[in-house]
């Protein structure tokens, strides 16, 4: 896997921004030009143009095709620059080769091309148009890398509203019924807190009407059950404050549990700030390190209102 923001305390961290200049907001800049008043980086753009013609199509057109790259990459040049001095990121932070415009079948392949060429540390990827306001939905393409990355992925909820300070605090959310406070993601979002001198939170969520019984019986468990997620969720919170604290004696962590109905009224139920990074880990389905999000997560995603990292992990 590609190093990470900490493995770059001593250098830029590398943001592969995806974007293009069709799509109908600039979310994914945004948050990187959010991460450039929070730390040194240095950014480069990927647009991205799906051929689904075979190539015999277009090796016939040879230099007529050539020329048309040549001035669709000249016009996306223009485009990214003009988005990230819109966005404030200062010249300094921009890769010698800020704009890079690819073609080929499958737009997820040629991100994470872009990316391992790149010695990308961060993919950002925006939301699919039809998400609300401060919400994310994956399109296809994210919902591809998602599923397959092992670099960390950035998603930049529509219309999110950021501090213009950059990054003032990292929360991290457990979020799988087996959850442990040794978990690499959790060492990680502690890692970019330090780095960033910023303030930590980890986080639980018990949310109730998700695992109501959809029979009736006259005992019902799914109340005894809740309690008992949420008794258990406090008692990691603690041992991660204590094992992060430790780990992290300068670091100012706090622990909160979202309790509500559904992951909405979870989500809703704790105090957000316009400076709020969220880590989560991934959920792989085996031992190779690589973004698996999973029908949990995948749900939860859906109402997160600040942007996310999403953080490989291994599990065994």
């Amino acid at each position: 896997m590609a190093s990470s923001f900490i493995a770059a305390a001593e250098a830029p961290a590398r943001i592969l921004v995806a974007w293009r200049p069709d799509s109908p907001g600039t979310e994914a800049i945004d948050f990187a030009a959010w991460l450039s008043r929070t730390t040194d980086v240095q950014i480069r753009v990927v647009s991205t143009l799906t051929r689904p013609w075979p190539a015999s199509s277009f090796s016939r057109l040879g230099g007529k095709y050539r020329k048309w790259i040549r001035k669709q990459a000249e016009a996306c040049e223009m485009a990214v620059k003009r988005a990230l001095n819109n966005a404030g990121v200062e010249k300094h932070q921009w890769d010698e080769q800020y704009s890079l415009f690819l073609d080929g079948p499958s737009e997820s392949v040629l991100i994470s091309e872009a990316a391992t060429e790149f010695d990308a540390h961060l993919i950002i990827l925006g939301s699919d148009a039809a998400a609300p306001k401060g919400r994310y939905i994956a399109g296809s393409t994210a919902d591809a890398l998602l599923h397959s990355s092992p670099i960390p992925l950035g998603l930049a909820p529509r219309a999110v509203r950021l501090s213009k300070r950059g990054v003032t605090r990292v929360s991290y959310a457990f979020l799988e019924t087996e959850i442990d406070e040794n978990d690499p993601s959790l060492h990680y979002a502690a890692d970019l807190a330090d780095t960033w001198e910023v303030d930590m939170r980890i986080l639980a969520f018990s949310p109730s009407g998700i695992a109501d019984q959809a029979f009736h019986d006259k005992l019902d468990f799914s109340r005894e059950l809740i309690d008992e997620w949420r008794e258990h969720s406090l008692a990691v919170l603690d041992r991660s404050h204590d094992v992060v604290a430790e780990q992290h004696p300068d670091l100012s962590v706090e622990s909160d549990i979202g309790s509500g109905t559904g992951w909405a009224g979870a989500i809703d139920a704790l105090k957000w700030r316009k400076g709020d990074l969220l880590v989560l880990a991934s959920t792989p389905p085996g031992p190779l390190e690589r973004v698996f999000v999973g029908s949990t997560a995948t749900e939860f995603l859906r109402h997160v209102h600040m942007p996310v990292i999403i953080h490989p992990t291994v599990r065994s």
